[in-house]
Formats: structure tokens, sequence, C-alpha cells
């Protein structure tokens, strides 16, 4: 089965992100993966082309014995020396990404990224508390503090800067830039359960005038519904315990044990990135999150058509 453009076309999709680098941490990965990609390419070439010459040069002729050689003392010290020279080269050019992409951290983490089961939470300094996605401003080095509540995630947004372990009672930290605004897309890279593969993340990069604008909104209780369905769909929101598990900043629900449902209008997707947050979708996944998201936490409260309608209401006048 040969290589079709579906392959290729699905490789360079992978591969877009890490060579498209958006900040210096990225970039300086980004440049030391395509050296060491380079030097290995050559070697493979030249390997194979002497493999090649040996098959065609030496292949067996009648019963004649090829010629014995027990050593070539020239040709092993020179491969020796290059191997060492080549493995030199990358030992530095490794540890200036290193020094590029991982600076010390001297101060107090910009914000705090906690990796569950399976989705993400994102605090800010100012107590803001968001979900799935994290807001930066562009042009700034921002320190992040990774932990997780659960088992073992990592935080990866390629085009921003390495991915980092987040460990339940072991914070790690991880330096983020973007240089440009824009969406930049990451995930969990590390397998952490059956949703692993829909545990996304989206980095919003925004000029800081624009980021401030959208921190202070943030930091606004939800907006109160002004419907008579929003209205109801608080009551449902309460009258099926919704409050122990979501947050709402302005309703006493005060526990963080899934997603923070605050400013939840404002977001791009629901389920981590399952699928876009529209009311049709919202409404599907009130309905059967586990038709949405296989494995999910979130059991399914067989909510009635109207229950269904009241809470979508009442969700997307959040603000």
């Amino acid at each position: 089965m040969g290589i079709g453009t579906e392959d290729v076309a699905g490789f360079l999709a992978v591969m877009d992100p890490v060579l498209s680098p958006a900040s210096p941490q990225a970039a300086a990965l980004s440049h030391i993966f395509i050296i060491t990609l380079a030097v290995c390419g050559v070697i493979f070439g030249v390997v194979a082309v002497l493999l090649g010459l040996c098959l065609v040069r030496f292949r067996r002729a009648g019963d004649a014995e090829p010629k014995q050689v027990t050593g070539n003392e020239r040709l092993e010290i020179s491969w020796t020396v290059a191997s060492i020279l080549i493995l030199v080269g990358l030992f530095v050019l490794t540890v200036r990404a290193m020094e590029v992409s991982d600076p010390a951290a001297d101060r107090a983490p910009d914000l705090v990224v906690i990796g569950h089961q399976w989705w993400w939470e994102v605090r800010y300094p100012n107590g803001v508390v968001a979900a799935n996605e994290i807001h930066i401003p562009v042009g700034s080095n921002l320190l992040f503090r990774v932990e997780s509540v659960d088992v073992i995630h990592d935080l990866w947004a390629p085009q921003l800067g390495r991915k980092m372990d987040m460990v339940p009672g072991h914070p790690n930290f991880l330096w983020l830039r973007a240089d440009a605004p824009g969406e930049y897309l990451g995930t969990c890279a590390e397998y952490c359960g059956a949703e692993h593969a829909w545990m996304r993340i989206q980095v919003m990069a925004q000029a800081p005038a624009d980021y401030a604008a959208w921190l202070a909104s943030q930091q606004k209780p939800a907006q109160a519904p002004h419907s008579d369905l929003a209205q109801q769909g608080l009551k449902v929101f309460q009258a099926k315990t919704c409050g122990n598990c979501h947050a709402i900043k302005g309703v006493d629900a005060a526990i963080s044990v899934a997603p923070d449902l605050t400013h939840f209008s404002g977001r791009t997707t629901i389920a981590t990135g399952v699928i876009t947050n529209s009311v049709e979708n919202l409404r599907l996944w009130l309905a059967n999150p586990q038709a949405v998201k296989p494995g999910c936490l979130m059991p399914d409260f067989h909510l009635d058509t109207n229950e269904i309608e009241a809470l979508t209401a009442y969700l997307e006048s959040t603000g």
C-alpha cells in the first residue's frame, strides 16, 4: 500500500503547528527539530547509498568468497570523530534551545492551568476562572503553573512553546508567549483515559487592550436571566443540582469539580472542543452528554424537552 495524497496532507496538518512557530520559545524548539531531522536524513541517505553500492558491487558471483577486510583504522577513526562532532553540535544547539524555551522561573505565575479528566481549568491572578480556553496578551512572556487533580496530563500548544507534564501533587512551570494575535490550538499530549483525544484547548492571543477588556468582563458575575424561559432555566439548574459540580459567579454554585459556567456563552466550544458552542449543540449536549462525548464524567439527567430549552436559554444568557 503506497502513500497517497491524503496521507501527505494529514502529515502536513499535524506538522504545521510545529513548523509554524509563533513565539521565540516555539521557534527554538522548531529549529532544533528541523536541524536534527536534516542531520538524521543525511546520515540515512549516506547509509542507504553505501548499502546499495555494497549490494551491487559485492553481490555473490558463483562460489567465490568476497575479500575479507578485518579493519580500516583510518575509516574507523573518521566515522568515530564525525559521530562525536555531530553529537556535540546537537548538544550545543539543544542547550541553547532549552535556554530560550525554558528560562528560569523567578516570579509568581501569571496563570494556573489545572488538568481534569477531560477538561482544563484556567485560573488568573485576579480571581477569574475559565475553562478550556486560555486568553493571553500578545508579546508577553507568561509563566504558567500547570498541575493535575487526577491523572498525569500534558499541556502542549505547539506554536507557542514546549509541552509540560501536569502531575498530581507536583506542580510544574511552563513559559508561553504569542507574538501575533490569533487562535492557537493545543492538546493534552499524555494519554489520560478514554477521552484523551478530545482534551483540546484553545489559546486566544489578543492585543493587550483587548485582553484587558476581556479580563475585566470576566471578573463580573454572570448576567441575571431576563426572559421567563431563562429564569426557568436557572430553576432547573438549581433543582437538578448542577451547582454541585459547576460554579457560576453570582449564583449559589461555587464548586469547580466541572467547568466553571459563569461566562459559558462567550466560549467557542462545548465538551473541550468536541462541538462548537451553539444553541443547537448545547441542546444536544444537555440531552445526552454521553452521546456527544462517550466516557465523559457528566451524567445524563434525562431532561425533558422543556427543561432542555429552559436550561439552554439560561446558559446562553450568562454573558
